[in-house]
């Protein structure tokens, strides 16, 4: 491997989209001492310690196992109450019903606990509330609807730590409820049996990063172990957890939750079992999405996610669960065909819905007064794409959104946020000041239901909370550089040592590298969105393809197009493809600068 090594730490001029580039210094000692006793090579190591991976932790995080990293499940606050709850209603043949999410992480959730109790012989009743018509979380209907069905428990997953009334209605039926979630809580907490959440205000966990689909499989592992010592596996299979980790990953990434600790072992190890194809539903959504290589942290958030997350956005919500839970092809292939179509018509209405909201937030950046995160709204504002669009607004504006679709005088919410400002701290905040008809979330995402008159001062509310967080982050705009290497060292090999370093996400984002000096040959637009372009080495007449998603009308895309034939310098990640049996690269291209 050549043209490998680190460059001396620097930061340089403002690239074409207005980003400083620094290229991050590793520590020279932490760096030896990786090389001399792990037998690592200098570039591996030199990424690990730039990780803050020491020497003890090495091991674990290169080869992230669940026998290392999960933690047991009865150091949550209620699993144990939870678990022999699920043990008595599995013994004595209870009806359970599991009401779940419309998202990636709430139909993940729904479908691995569905496939746990189906293995154990129990047919479980499920409900995935539709988006428009009942809106997040458990309601009241719905729940006394399971209990006239014959459930005794209802489990609610990705959802309910923040669902007071319907709750109380439940506990007054006579409803058990187990709540399974991991966002947000406060300090009262509704009824239920058991509250399982990693996040609660009085716990102690240190495992506040899951996604729910990751509390869930500790609910399911805890289930198993009190099944076990009460003698139900007696000459009986007990179910094997790890045959569904591909379910875990794919919640897990998808819910952008950091890929750190055990949520790392959940995505290394699903991804191996994922790449078995034995789900025939993320089997089938491969094959129609034309993925005939190693699945990956990219196919699980932009390939496969989408198309789950399409049926609850605009189509029918339980598309996503039903399809993870079917041993039947011929109802995958159906279903999937079902998600493609509810997808296109997604991309529609996202794209309808971007237009406006970017306009809006532009207006506001120009000539509104500065504040440290955008609050945009409009009329009709499909409830399904909100979300997208203000992960698109964030993107493009670096600082937390809040994108409101208003509809009769209310207005629904979806936020993104950006590191170290937590905007689901903040929805409860506002929710307790009666900002707010109901909200809550997590750090990075939340949502929320506004009267249409308080937008206005729930605005000046989240922006006073806001601004000493967003001055302590700063306002300067950087791009970390793990690595200045040339383009004829970006080889297969160097690419298949960098994988070394995934599963790649938040928290644990893929290696960046900057390739100086470099000619733009031939940019272009691919498809109505996406820019490629094909860069050589003026000296060594290597080249790299090159391709950036979604950035036609960005800073980003223009700044490609409008370099053809000039020296440049491109930062961004390289990606191994297999294609007839031969391996190339391609870089997805985070940046671009002329020299």
């Amino acid at each position: 491997m050549q043209d490998t090594a680190l460059k001396e730490p620097e930061t340089s001029n403002l690239s074409m989209t207005g980003r400083a580039w620094v290229l991050r210094e590793a520590d020279a000692r932490a760096v030896a001492t990786l090389m001399q006793q792990k037998a690592l090579p200098e570039l591996l190591a030199r990424l690990l310690s730039l990780r803050g991976i020491n020497l003890d932790a090495v091991d674990d995080f290169m080869n992230p196992s669940l026998k290392a990293l999960m933690p047991d499940p009865a150091h949550l606050l209620d699993m144990d109450k939870a678990a022999a709850r699920i043990a008595s209603a599995v013994m004595h043949n209870e009806t359970i019903a599991i009401f779940g999410d419309y998202d990636v992480d709430g139909a993940t959730s729904s479908a691995l606990l569905i496939r746990y109790f189906r293995d154990l012989g129990c047919q479980p009743l499920v409900h995935i509330p539709d988006r428009m018509k009942e809106g997040y979380g458990p309601n009241t209907p719905a729940l006394l609807s399971l209990k006239e069905r014959g459930a005794k428990l209802v489990i609610t997953v990705d959802c309910g730590t923040l669902s007071f009334e319907p709750l109380a209605a439940a506990a007054d039926a006579g409803l058990d409820v187990i709540v399974a979630d991991h966002h947000i809580g406060e300090a009262r907490r509704p009824e239920a049996v058991a509250i399982v959440n990693p996040n609660r205000i009085d716990e102690t966990s240190t495992h506040g990063q899951m996604a729910a689909v990751g509390v869930c499989f500790l609910l399911a592992a805890a289930a198993n172990r009190a099944l076990r010592e009460a003698g139900f596996f007696a000459g009986k299979r007990e179910p094997d957890l790890r045959q569904w980790l591909d379910i875990v990953a794919l919640g897990t990434v998808c819910d952008v939750v950091p890929l750190t600790g055990v949520n790392r072992a959940f995505v290394a190890q699903g991804l191996k079992v994922m790449a078995g194809r034995q789900n025939i539903g993320l089997r089938t959504l491969l094959d129609s999405a034309g993925v005939d290589e190693k699945p990956s942290t990219y196919h699980a958030g932009f390939v496969i996610g989408p198309r789950i997350n399409a049926g609850g956005r605009v189509g029918k919500s339980d598309l996503g669960v039903r399809l993870l839970t079917t041993d039947d092809t011929f109802e995958a292939t159906e279903i999937a065909k079902e998600l493609e179509l509810h997808n296109a018509e997604r991309k529609a209405i996202e794209a309808m819905v971007l237009e406006a909201a970017m306009q809006q937030a532009e207006h506001m950046m120009v000539d509104g007064p500065p504040s440290p995160l955008l609050v945009v709204a409009g009329q009709g504002w499909h409830s399904g794409v909100i979300g997208i669009v203000a992960g698109r607004l964030k993107e493009r504006f670096h600082k937390p959104v809040a994108v409101i679709g208003v509809a009769d005088c209310i207005g629904k919410a979806s936020a993104r946020s950006v590191p170290g400002i937590d905007f689901g701290a903040a929805v409860i905040a506002a929710r307790d000041c009666g900002l707010l008809l109901a909200g809550g979330g997590h750090a990075m995402a939340a949502g929320f239901t506004v009267e249409e008159g308080k937008i206005p001062a729930l605005t000046e509310f989240l922006a006073a909370r806001m601004q000493s967080h967003a001055e302590l982050l700063g306002t300067k705009r950087t791009l970390t550089i793990d690595a200045a290497i040339s383009l004829g060292g970006m080889t297969p090999e160097l690419a298949e040592l960098l994988e070394k370093m995934g599963p790649f996400g938040q928290g644990n984002p893929a290696v960046r590298l900057v390739a100086r000096q470099v000619i733009n040959l031939k940019p272009d637009i691919v498809g109505q969105h996406h820019v490629r372009t094909l860069f050589t080495d003026p000296v060594s007449n290597h080249k790299l393809s090159g391709i950036a998603f979604r950035c036609v009308d960005s800073p980003l895309g223009q700044a490609i197009l409008s370099t053809r034939g000039k020296k440049v310098s491109v930062a961004g990640q390289i990606r191994l493809q297999e294609w007839n049996g031969k391996q190339t690269i391609s870089m997805m291209i985070d940046d671009i600068s002329l020299d």
